[in-house]
């Protein structure tokens, strides 16, 4: 059936963020549908080259024959769009293979934001409506299985390259479907990626590295998009290739860079609430699996009192993450947490237990220009007065040079390490600490 297409004289607008483009390709993709219909082709089995052919020959005859008036770079512009649309995850697709590009934001069909080293900005990508969008979203969803619909209107699912998707749809969000896409590093970074980047001082990965192979158990707390995960992965590179290291996660995010991992990623439950597999179950099983060490991916709930007791009793070395806003906090967070998952001892037995278990908690945190940068590294030494002690050896302060730009620095408070497990590696390895961190 003939199809007007309206023309957009908005000519201020790239070609691709016009009315006029989402117009002709609207057309387009409805006339290429039509075509393999026709065909009879079985189009699931076509590769994306011939795909491509195809929506090239298709698209000159359509445009030809409603006498679109477009040049020839339109033209290309508009083939490669419909090529994405049927082969691919059409107009974010670029988005999702741009290494640079960390989150993909989608508040609707006309709205898209992505953050590129942190800072966020909106980019002139758009979907014809919120139908569309929905299309897209349920071919990434896919090969997950997952089922997205007014009776479960909310997803968060790990992509198969590793990144994580999370969905909500009308009902709940009111302006059209809400999309989240966190993509990760295929490269994880390692610690000298993370010196170049400034996120860390050579000082201070020397002592996290000393830390990590002293086996203590350390905690990276930040706020969201403040690089947990990415330091996570990092302090994971300094644990001895002969140690069985067990990851443990909601959504799996974690790719450390050793020989002996062993993931696990908890499950939802079913339709009707069956089946459900939490963290905190993983994690009691964990302690079966002969761990040398055991990785949280993120710290949120019940699991933090089964944490705490494997940190106490011999799986020293352990290592998590958890969404707080500085140190002090971090320990408010965990003493909360424990209470909800039903704690049945007193409130000066519980923080005796956190400050036996936790020896390092490290703040990172992403600041106002989208840098990411380790804000302190504190060490928990006991409990006086029922209060956790801590004491901060590495604090963040940046001053501003002559030439008016700021520059990253890492102050020592001249405060040593307390810990007994620094003290027991020292003398067998030399990582340089001797001379600043003499117990």
């Amino acid at each position: 059936m003939s199809q007007a297409i309206e023309f957009s004289d908005n000519a201020a607008a790239p070609f691709p963020a016009s009315q006029e483009f989402q117009n002709i390709k609207e057309a387009a993709h409805e006339h290429l549908l039509t075509r393999i219909e026709e065909l009879g082709a079985e189009f699931g089995r076509w590769s994306r080259t011939a795909i491509n052919r195809f929506v090239d020959l298709e698209l000159e005859s359509f445009t030809r024959l409603r006498r679109i008036p477009i040049n020839e770079v339109e033209l290309h512009q508009i083939a490669e769009a419909l090529t994405k649309e049927l082969a691919g995850f059409g107009p974010i697709e670029d988005l999702l293979n741009d290494p640079a590009v960390e989150d993909i934001l989608v508040n609707g069909h006309l709205d898209v934001y992505v953050s590129r080293h942190g800072v966020l900005e909106r980019i002139p990508v758009r979907f014809a409506d919120n139908g569309h969008l929905l299309r897209i979203v349920r071919r990434i969803l896919a090969p997950i299985g997952r089922r997205l619909d007014e009776s479960n209107p909310m997803v968060d699912a790990r992509l198969p390259d590793g990144g994580r998707i999370n969905v909500v749809i009308p009902p709940l969000a009111l302006a059209g479907p809400v999309v989240s896409i966190r993509k990760f590093r295929k490269d994880p970074l390692t610690p000298a990626d993370l010196q170049a980047l400034g996120t860390m001082s050579p000082e201070v990965s020397e002592l996290l590295e000393a830390a990590v192979k002293a086996r203590c158990n350390i905690l990276v707390s930040g706020g969201t998009s403040s690089g947990k995960t990415s330091l996570l992965n990092a302090l994971a590179t300094f644990v001895p290739d002969g140690e069985r290291v067990i990851t443990i996660e909601d959504t799996a995010e974690l790719a450390l860079n050793h020989p002996h991992v062993v993931r696990l990623e908890s499950r939802p439950g079913g339709f009707e609430g069956t089946g459900v597999v939490s963290i905190r179950d993983l994690l009691r099983n964990s302690l079966r699996m002969r761990p040398d060490r055991i990785i949280v991916g993120e710290v949120r709930g019940g699991e933090v009192l089964e944490m705490l007791q494997a940190m106490s009793t011999g799986h020293d070395g352990s290592m998590g993450t958890i969404h707080s806003s500085s140190p002090r906090e971090c320990l408010y967070r965990l003493e909360m947490l424990a209470g909800f998952a039903g704690f049945q001892g007193s409130e000066s037995s519980l923080r005796r237990q956190i400050a036996n278990a936790i020896d390092f908690i490290v703040q990172i945190g992403r600041l106002s220009n989208g840098k990411r940068r380790i804000l302190s590294v504190t060490e928990v030494t006991g409990l006086g007065d029922n209060i956790i002690s801590t004491q901060e050896l590495y604090r963040h302060e940046p001053y501003t040079g002559p030439d008016g730009i700021e520059v990253d620095r890492w102050l020592s408070l001249g405060i040593l390490p307390h810990s007994p497990k620094l003290a027991r590696m020292r003398p067998a390895a030399g990582f340089g600490l001797d001379d600043r961190f003499d117990v």
